[in-house]
């Protein structure tokens, strides 16, 4: 036998073997839930019950409300630490407007505003604390990491000075102020189907158009590939990550929104850790945290993963501690895959050569 054809054989089964491994790791979302899935439907005789699908439905378009955002700003190559406190800063900010009103002294008047001015403001604080994000990353130059972590404190001191570390109970509003319908957000429906979902649905959609369909989502995606080369391409590098973060913004104020209606009530400390929640749906959907790739598909596959263990757990009785550390496990986990994966495709890309 010649020995070429030999090499040349051998050669062929390692790279259909590479590529086998890169199909098995591009498809490790639906393979992790599939599995998680099947574990919690036998251990869990009632996981599969329509009444708990309805709740883990709704505590995943929590998580995945976050983790579109933080997709996009992971995508570019950076990270965002405060949206949690954002989620509880804009809960107390529409428990405030909705309990108290916005009091102004000198003019000695208290203003109550109607359900949908609430929902706008409340999104305005969301998107300019993004924006201040931004503004520390693009103009001053401040590590992603640090601006997002001062803003951390920022929001969630804000949160507890809005109420004195109080919560914002019974926000069903008064018709004589016109400021009611709240709880609806978290608890309507429309044709059977969750109004949180479908919100998560029309923001995934567009999300997925922005990022595939758009040039500002191509430009997401080179600033995270390589940002020089972006910044001489002529893409606006600034205002992309402006973009991002201010996005990010925007969907934790939407999760914010969500939480205080379903709960009726908003606390300072609401949202809490989910930053990390979002960081670990999106990694598990693919998203590179070296920036340049992630698709919003695949965050909200992670993101379903992520509150199917997280249900399944307390249907078992896992302690809350365990719960945690099982959590940072699957942190961890995902970003080691995630390296492994890009490793496996420069070795593909050799191989292939």
């Amino acid at each position: 036998m010649n020995i070429n054809t030999v090499s040349g054989t051998a050669g062929s089964v390692k790279s259909n073997n590479l590529q086998l491994g890169m199909l098995l790791l591009k498809l490790r979302t639906f393979i992790a839930l599939f599995l998680v899935v099947v574990y919690f439907s036998i251990m869990a005789p009632n996981f599969l019950s329509m009444a708990n699908m309805l709740i883990m439905v709704k505590h995943v378009a929590i998580y995945a409300f976050l983790a579109i955002g933080m997709t996009f700003v992971i995508i570019t190559g950076g990270i965002d630490l405060s949206v949690g406190s954002i989620v509880g800063l804009a809960g107390m900010v529409a428990g405030g407007l909705i309990y108290n009103g916005l009091h102004i002294p000198f003019m000695n008047v208290t203003i109550y505003f109607h359900l949908p001015m609430v929902i706008l403001i409340t999104l305005a604080v969301g998107i300019a604390c993004g924006a201040l994000n931004g503004f520390l990353i693009t103009r001053f130059k401040v590590a992603p990491f640090i601006a997002t972590l001062g803003l951390l404190y920022i929001a969630r001191g804000a949160a507890l000075l809005l109420s004195d570390g109080k919560t914002f109970p019974n926000l069903v509003g008064s018709e004589k102020l016109g400021n009611t319908g709240f709880p609806w957000l978290g608890s309507g429906t429309i044709l059977g189907i969750p109004l949180s979902i479908c919100i998560l649905v029309v923001l995934g959609l567009a999300a997925a158009y922005l990022a595939k369909c758009t040039p500002l989502g191509r430009h997401i995606y080179s600033v995270g590939g390589n940002e020089r080369a972006a910044l001489l391409s002529g893409v606006r590098v600034n205002r992309v990550k402006m973009f991002v973060y201010m996005f990010a913004g925007f969907c934790a104020a939407i999760a914010g929104l969500i939480i205080a209606s379903q709960l009726v009530a908003s606390h300072p400390a609401s949202g809490e850790t989910f930053e990390l929640t979002a960081i670990a749906a999106a990694v598990l959907g693919g998203t590179s945290l070296a920036g340049g790739r992630g698709t919003i598909g695949g965050t909200i596959i992670g993101a379903l993963v992520i509150g199917v263990l997280g249900d399944g757990m307390v249907m078992m009785g896992v302690s809350t501690f365990w719960q945690m550390v099982i959590k940072g496990i699957v942190i961890v986990a995902a970003v080691v895959v995630d390296q492994f994966q890009r490793d496996l495709q420069s070795r593909v890309a050799l191989a292939e050569d």
